[in-house]
């Protein structure tokens, strides 16, 4: 990768324009969850530390370019205060008059956080002027916001094209992990996809098919895939118009020599409720009044064995409806086998998506993963094999 890192710039004495994500929850004005600041933190400290001046622009909500004010980032200033240990100067606009005397004002040690880049049209629209407006504060860009680099916005494309450009450590170590993941990986490779929808994931699958050597497919696409093969599903959750897609699939997967793994036991039950009586038959065997919620036992230890026997695993998605219990049972017992693997340094996993961090925590696994992206459509825009503007606008 062509990119610059932090260490490739002299920030001394510079302004860098740091780009980050603390588009975070909120509630009664006060963050909910501050998972999203945090990750910036070792950006916003090395640039101090080099002796640089961190202006920080970010977007937060979707204002669609007017002034909206209970999505102004000035609520978080108090957590991103106490994340960082400085004070942080808040800017009423990101451009402009108050932009540059906040800019002007800031002495070594300081830290200037802009007003939300989406009250102005300019921003989502990439425009010119707009970037140029943006780029006049600084004299160094930094992007630190994965999440938000697969969109072509004045604030993660235009302006990197205007200043000497950098990746900041979360950026750095997104592009890391993923590289390591899918860039070249250690073999064999498999990934495990799930989720309700193969509509929605049918560029990914497409992508992967072409890169691992296994690829497990659970949630509610594998029961499609299952009806695709003429199998009874019963009541689940399934795209039964889908079933030539996911013949091609298979058919595709076949002939680039990448193995498709699908459940070989189930867990039914006829109603979808916490505690729900259930019980677990083969894949082909559901009765036509019940619905399929999760892979079965068997199907586990099948995938714990792929597990064992990969050098690397990209994840992304649930295995079943892991929101209820009893049904959170395989996405838990598998998170669990490769975190168990990663930390006995047998595999390298990299999880990303939004329920697919909300199941490896769910799990207690996500914190033994080698890597977890909190990046949503940027991860799974990169896993398709899709440019990422943000990225590009990096490699000079």
């Amino acid at each position: 990768m062509s990119w610059k890192t932090l260490d490739d710039m002299d920030l001394d004495g510079k302004v860098v324009l740091t780009r980050v994500d603390i588009n975070v929850p909120m509630e009664n004005g006060k963050v909910t969850d501050t998972t999203r600041i945090d990750r910036i933190v070792p950006t916003v400290k090395d640039i101090l530390e080099k002796g640089g001046k961190p202006v920080l622009m970010a977007h937060f909500g979707r204002p669609k370019g007017k002034e909206v004010p209970e999505m102004s980032l000035q609520q978080v200033v108090p957590a991103l205060e106490a994340a960082l240990g400085v004070p942080v100067t808040f800017a009423e606009n990101c451009i402009g008059g108050p932009a540059k005397i906040a800019v002007s004002k800031m002495e070594p040690g300081q830290v200037v956080l802009l007003e939300n880049t989406r009250f102005h049209e300019g921003e989502e629209g990439n425009d010119d002027m707009f970037a140029a407006a943006l780029a006049a504060l600084g004299e160094v860009y930094c992007n630190d916001a994965f999440s938000a680099a697969h969109r072509a916005h004045a604030s993660t494309e235009g302006i990197a094209r205007l200043l000497p450009s950098c990746a900041g450590r979360l950026m750095q170590a997104e592009l890391e992990a993923l590289e390591t993941a899918l860039g070249n990986p250690q073999r064999p490779v498999v990934a495990v996809v799930g989720g309700a929808k193969v509509s929605t994931k049918l560029e990914l699958l497409s992508n992967l098919i072409e890169k691992v050597d296994t690829l497990v497919i659970g949630g509610g696409m594998a029961n499609t895939f299952l009806a695709a093969q003429g199998i009874d599903v019963g009541k689940s959750l399934a795209e039964h118009e889908m079933a030539d897609t996911a013949r091609e699939i298979v058919e595709k997967a076949n002939s680039t020599g990448c193995t498709i793994l699908l459940p070989s036991d189930v867990v039914v039950a006829r109603e979808f409720k916490a505690g729900a009586e259930n019980e677990t038959v083969p894949a082909d065997a559901c009765p036509s009044d019940a619905m399929i919620l999760d892979a079965g036992p068997a199907t586990v230890v099948e995938i714990g064995e792929i597990f064992a026997q990969s050098r690397t695993l990209i994840w992304n998605g649930p295995l079943g409806a892991f929101e209820i219990a009893p049904f959170d049972a395989a996405t838990v017992a598998a998170a669990k086998r490769a975190a168990e693997l990663t930390q006995a340094g047998e595999l390298v996993s990299v999880a990303g998506g939004g329920d697919t961090v909300a199941a490896l925590n769910h799990a207690g696994a996500g914190d033994s993963f080698t890597y977890v992206s909190t990046a949503g459509g940027a991860f799974l825009e990169w896993m398709e094999g899709k440019t990422l503007p943000g990225v590009a606008a990096l490699e000079g």
